[in-house]
């Protein structure tokens, strides 16, 4: 069998290394540790979120990265 993914809207920020860039994401969800490496709890854990990655809020509310990549080839602009 063979699946499409519903198309769902959601809210994302490339992380480019600066904290405006996670501004949006509410306190306890993100924490650097002692070498500076951002991590973020999501529903399967904690997460590492490297420079260039996209943190993107789910259809529930729940956080997670994504890999430029993958956001690249799954997700496209919404113009309205």
């Amino acid at each position: 069998m063979r699946f499409r993914k519903k198309p769902v809207v959601v809210e994302a920020r490339q992380w480019t290394g600066c904290l405006d860039d996670v501004a949006h994401v509410p306190a306890g969800i993100l924490k650097f540790d002692t070498h500076g490496a951002l991590f973020i709890k999501t529903l399967e854990g904690a997460m590492v979120v490297n420079v260039d990655d996209w943190i993107i809020r789910g259809v529930k509310g729940e956080f997670y990265p994504c890999k430029p990549d993958i956001f690249e080839a799954t997700y496209e602009p919404v113009t309205s």
